[in-house]
C-alpha cells in the first residue's frame, strides 16, 4: 500500500462568537453560523474540540417533540481537559428555542450522573436561554475534570413545546428523555421515559487546552458517520484515531478529534440543489431528502472552520455524489470526476486559507452497495470509474496536505472492487467494527505533529 504523504502547518484557527443582550432573565444570545477569528477567544483560553456532532434538519413526518422535559444526552471525549463549553445548535428551526436550563456532568451508567462532577452551565451569566431560529449559542465555561474519552451527560431542560427541527440522526450512543416533570438537569438518577439515539439540539462540547493543543476534524458522510458500527461501541473510525492519541501520549493527548459525518452526506449537491427529482426512488429521497443535511461545500465553514483550535481536516466525501444518480436522482445527473475533483479543491483552498491543514481520503469500494428500505441496488460499472479516477488523483495530488489510502485499506485483494468480506457491514458499503479499526489505525499519528520548514510544507513519509 502507498505510504501516505504529509506536510506541516500547524497554525490554529479558533471559534469566535457574537452574544445579543436580551431584556429579562433569559439570555438571549447568538453565534454567527461559520464565524470564525484569527487567533483567540475573548475569554483568553485557548479552546479545542472534544466531541461534535453535524447538524441536520430532522426527517419530515419524524421530528421529535418535547414538553417540560429533560434530555440528558451522552457524548464521548476524545481530549480531556479541565474546563468545558457547550454548543447548542437551532440552525435548522424557524422558531426560538428556550433552553430552561442545563447541566453537565461525567456519566456514571446508564443515565446516571456523578454528582460530586455535576455543573451548571451559564450563557452570559443566565441560567437560562433563548436560541433564535437559525442561529446557536455557546456556553459560558464551566469549571469540570473531563477525562480523555469518557462518557459526558448533557442535561437540557425544555420547558416549552419544542420540536426537536435541529438534530443529529445516527449518534450510535443512547440517551435518555425524562416524564414531563419538569428540570431534571441535576438530578442523579435520572428519571427515563424512554431512550433515544439521536442528539438534538448539542452539537459541540469544546475543552481548554493548552497552547499546543489542536483539533482533527473528520468530514464526511455515513462512511464517517459510523453506519455500520455497533451502538454505544465508540466504534467509528474517528474514535479509533483519538484513541490511538490518547495512547500515544505526549503532545498527542491534547489532540481533540471531533466528527462531522452525516448519514446521506454530498459534497457537491443537497435536497435543495437544482435537478434533484425524477430518480426511480424518488419518493424515498422527497422524504429523506432534507435531513440529508446542506453539500459539503455549504457546511464546510460552519462544521470546519468555524470549528475551536482546529488544525487539521479529512476529507472524506464524494461516494453519495456517485452512488445517488440512478437511484434517488435523475441518471442524467450523474457526477463526473472532474466535478469531484474540483469540488475537493475549493475545500482544500478554503481550509488553506485559514491555515488549516488537509489531509485527503480515497473513497472506498461498493461494488454491489444496497440501500436496505425499500432494497435498492446502487452499484454500476460507470460509477466505479468515477470512483477509480477521482482516488487516482487523490492518490497522486500534490495539493493535499497528505494521503490517507482508505480503499486500499478496505478492499478485497481478489476483488478490488468490493470491501474486504471481514469489515462489510452488510450493505457492501458501510464497514463494520473491524473496518472501522482499520481505518482508524492506518491514519499515521505522524501527519500531526509535523512542521514548517523553511516556510514550505515538508513532505514525510507516514508510517
Amino acid at each position: 500500500m502507498r505510504k501516505p504523504v504529509a506536510s506541516a502547518i500547524v497554525i490554529a484557527c479558533f471559534l469566535s462568537y457574537s452574544l445579543a443582550p436580551r431584556a429579562g432573565s433569559v439570555a438571549s444570545a447568538h453565534l454567527r453560523l461559520g464565524a470564525s477569528s484569527a487567533t483567540a477567544n475573548r475569554d483568553g483560553q485557548h479552546w479545542i474540540g472534544t466531541w461534535a456532532t453535524a447538524p441536520q434538519p430532522a426527517i419530515p413526518g419524524k421530528i421529535q417533540t418535547f414538553r417540560n422535559q429533560t434530555l440528558r444526552l451522552i457524548v464521548h471525549t476524545s481530549a480531556g481537559g479541565t474546563k468545558v463549553r457547550i454548543k447548542i445548535s437551532n440552525t435548522f428551526a424557524d422558531q426560538p428555542l428556550v433552553i430552561g436550563g442545563a447541566h453537565i456532568a461525567r456519566r456514571m451508567a446508564g443515565a446516571d450522573i456523578d454528582p460530586t462532577s455535576d455543573r451548571t452551565l451559564t450563557f452570559r451569566g443566565h441560567t437560562s436561554t433563548r436560541i433564535a431560529a437559525r442561529s446557536m449559542v455557546v456556553s459560558d465555561p464551566s469549571e469540570l475534570d473531563a477525562p480523555a474519552l469518557s462518557d459526558l451527560a448533557v442535561s437540557l431542560f425544555l420547558p416549552d413545546i419544542t420540536m426537536a427541527k435541529t438534530s443529529h440522526i445516527l449518534a450510535l450512543q443512547t440517551s435518555y428523555v425524562s416524564q414531563e416533570t419538569g428540570d431534571s438537569t441535576a438530578t442523579v438518577n435520572f428519571p427515563v421515559a424512554k431512550t433515544i439515539v439521536s442528539w438534538p439540539f448539542l452539537t459541540g462540547v469544546d475543552v481548554a487546552a493548552s497552547p499546543r493543543g489542536g483539533t482533527i476534524i473528520a468530514f464526511g458522510s455515513s462512511l464517517t458517520d459510523g453506519d455500520g458500527s455497533t451502538k454505544d461501541g465508540n466504534r467509528r473510525w474517528p474514535d479509533v484515531l483519538a484513541e490511538r492519541l490518547q495512547k500515544e501520549g505526549g503532545p498527542k493527548e491534547s489532540m481533540g478529534v471531533l466528527n462531522e459525518g452525516m448519514i446521506g452526506n454530498r459534497l457537491l449537491s443537497d435536497f435543495d440543489s437544482p435537478r434533484q427529482a425524477g430518480g426511480p426512488f424518488g419518493a424515498v429521497f422527497e422524504q429523506l431528502g432534507p435531513a440529508l443535511g446542506p453539500s459539503g461545500l455549504a457546511r464546510f465553514d460552519r462544521d470546519v472552520i468555524a470549528q475551536a483550535g482546529v488544525k487539521y481536516v479529512i476529507l472524506a466525501l464524494g461516494v453519495n455524489d456517485i452512488l445517488f444518480p440512478g437511484s434517488f436522482i435523475s441518471i442524467t445527473e450523474s457526477v463526473r470526476a472532474q466535478s469531484l475533483i474540483s469540488g475537493n479543491r475549493q475545500l482544500i483552498a478554503r481550509a488553506h486559507k485559514k491555515g488549516i491543514r488537509v489531509i485527503g481520503s480515497t473513497i472506498p469500494p461498493f461494488e454491489n452497495a444496497i440501500f436496505r428500505e425499500p432494497l435498492i441496488t446502487l452499484y454500476t460499472s460507470e460509477k466505479e470509474m468515477v470512483r477509480q479516477t477521482v482516488n487516482a488523483w487523490i492518490r497522486s495530488s500534490t495539493e493535499f496536505d497528505a494521503v490517507i489510502d482508505f480503499d486500499a485499506v478496505l478492499r478485497d485483494p481478489n476483488r478490488p472492487a468490493q470491501l474486504l468480506p471481514s469489515y462489510d457491514s452488510g450493505d457492501h458499503l458501510h464497514v463494520n467494527n473491524a473496518g472501522n479499526i482499520a481505518q482508524g489505525n492506518a491514519i499515521p499519528l505522524a501527519l500531526f505533529h509535523r512542521r514548517l520548514a523553511n516556510g514550505r510544507p515538508a513532505r514525510i513519509e507516514g508510517a
